[in-house]
């Protein structure tokens, strides 16, 4: 009976298969109880799917290409960076890469064993080139690059669409947001680009990038905004807009433009595994990059603002340690002595919820619009401090040109007489041997971590931390540390704060409080 019943009626899976086949080919079928009349949806969805959506890009591409240079640069070159007998495959090739193997395995002149030719190492063989592109900006003769296109480089040269080659000087560059800007001189007029508003665009957006790929000449691609503010951890000022617009080697300094021909990114790295584009590029958004451009040309470098203060993201626990409600803010790990934060009171401990009126959501939006307020001025602040919103004002200063590096991160002491355990931490006094193995000075105070139970699970600290506060409580003895956490699970809380030294840095880690 249910074999008959079940005759000629399509599995379920089958049924829904031709009910999307047949919407996007605008049928009708009939699905049990359901009538689909879809000459009108497929309509409708055709619709939204081609709204905005360009004819074609050819006219765009005529507009602006013309702006859009091939940036050359030649440089002399040692023995370790160039071999004369390479021949000219394309960089990232497979030809170079098995032409590469083959001199390692018979080295350059053929001889097994990798035996030099008659150069000896390291003296000079000549220049080398590479190639980029950038795009004009101003009708002076100003071009825009990326600073990895043009660093090192001897000689500059700028080549036009209608192939006129102008030697280039720089202007100025800024390694942190790995931007550069050039100046050539032409007898007749040239052409330039406007800059577009960024913070406008949005993900989905269609985008058209052009560069000089290889040295082919002027090439367009297209595709949409994947993604905004990303962070590729290149620099301190990472806010890149994603692409899937295809950015091959030499696209480095070239234009990404909106549909109405302005520039909003400049085009700067990729994400590849083989060295070729698959659909994830990088490009500096607009609002970062005039900003740096218009410094670069007034005054040939980039002057930065500064608050002085050590920053670390926040997490849902250290969140609900400070008692906020969401990880948002940024937590100060650390303020210099005398810098514009520490004369407006800002504290360790503190979380920087907004900044000049702007919400901060993140490190990066702090660290963004710190460096982009000039010295002088002066700019409200909303911290949280032991749970309640205060304002300072902290009056900002350039940023100085030598900046502190981070000391490198400490190895863990050797096993010391563990005096206290708690939560799983094996505390001991941080005397003058465990001093000496962790390398800090006498001005450290508190307890060092010896080790960590591995049932104490995923912890964030470490052996060889120096635990400097619980909560708001300096510590300086194991006792101390084991009352501190104790005293906060008698107030009812699920997380505290601890302040450790970790290789001469102080940073705030949560320790979510219960059983260990």
């Amino acid at each position: 009976m249910s074999t008959t019943a079940n005759a000629g009626r399509a599995p379920r899976s089958s049924r829904v298969r031709r009910t999307i086949a047949a919407v996007l080919l605008g049928t009708t079928v009939l699905t049990g109880p359901f009538l689909i009349a879809n000459q009108s949806t497929a309509a409708a969805a055709e619709s939204v799917l081609t709204q905005n959506m360009p004819g074609s890009f050819a006219d765009l591409a005529a507009k602006v290409s013309p702006a859009v240079v091939n940036v050359s640069t030649t440089q002399q070159a040692k023995a370790e960076r160039v071999n004369p007998r390479m021949p000219g495959f394309p960089p990232g090739s497979p030809f170079e890469e098995f032409f590469r193997q083959f001199q390692d395995q018979f080295g350059q002149n053929g001889a097994p064993g990798g035996a030099p030719d008659d150069e000896s190492e390291g003296q000079p063989r000549g220049k080398v080139g590479s190639l980029g592109s950038g795009f004009i900006i101003d009708a002076a003769g100003y071009v825009v690059t990326n600073n990895h296109v043009i660093d090192g480089a001897d000689e500059i040269k700028v080549t036009l669409q209608d192939g006129t080659e102008l030697p280039a000087t720089l202007v100025g560059r800024d390694a942190k947001t790995d931007i550069a800007l050039l100046k050539v001189t032409s007898d007749k007029a040239l052409p330039a680009l406007d800059w577009g508003d960024s913070d406008a665009a949005r993900v989905g957006d269609w985008v058209m990038a052009v560069g000089n790929p290889f040295g082919l000449g002027g090439t367009v691609t297209k595709g949409i905004i994947s993604a905004r503010g990303r962070d590729i951890h290149s620099g301190p000022y990472d806010d890149y807009l994603q692409l899937d617009a295809a950015i091959n080697r030499g696209n480095s300094g070239g234009p990404t433009f909106t549909l109405d021909g302005r520039v909003i990114g400049i085009n700067t790295a990729i994400y590849s595994p083989n060295g070729g584009s698959v659909g994830i590029g990088f490009a500096i958004p607009s609002n970062i990059a005039k900003q740096v451009v218009a410094q670069l040309k007034e005054n040939g470098h980039v002057e930065r603002g500064w608050l002085g203060v050590k920053i670390q993201e926040m997490s849902p626990e250290i969140a609900e340690s400070v008692g906020l409600s969401q990880p948002k803010g940024a937590l100060v790990a650390e303020v210099t002595p005398d810098s514009p934060a520490a004369k407006a009171g800002v504290r360790q401990g503190d979380v920087i919820l907004a900044y000049g009126g702007k919400p901060v959501n993140t490190l990066r939006d702090l660290t963004r619009w710190v460096a982009d307020t000039k010295a002088g001025d002066s700019v409200d602040m909303t911290v949280v401090r032991k749970g309640k919103e205060t304002t300072l004002t902290a009056h900002i200063a350039p940023l100085p040109a030598e900046q502190r590096m981070a000391a490198a991160e400490g190895t863990g002491p050797a096993a010391d007489s563990a005096v206290e355990t708690v939560k799983g931490l094996k505390l001991a006094p941080l005397d003058g041997a465990a001093r000496s193995r962790l390398g800090l000075g006498e001005g450290v105070k508190g307890v060092v971590v010896t080790s960590v139970s591995p049932q104490a699970g995923d912890l964030a600290v470490r052996p060889g931390d120096v635990i400097v506060k619980v909560g708001d409580h300096s510590v300086t003895s194991p006792a101390e540390v084991t009352k501190s956490l104790h005293e906060a699970e008698k107030d009812g809380r699920k997380a505290v704060l601890l302040l450790v030294n970790r290789g001469g840095n102080e940073s705030f880690v949560p320790l979510k409080l219960g059983k260990a």
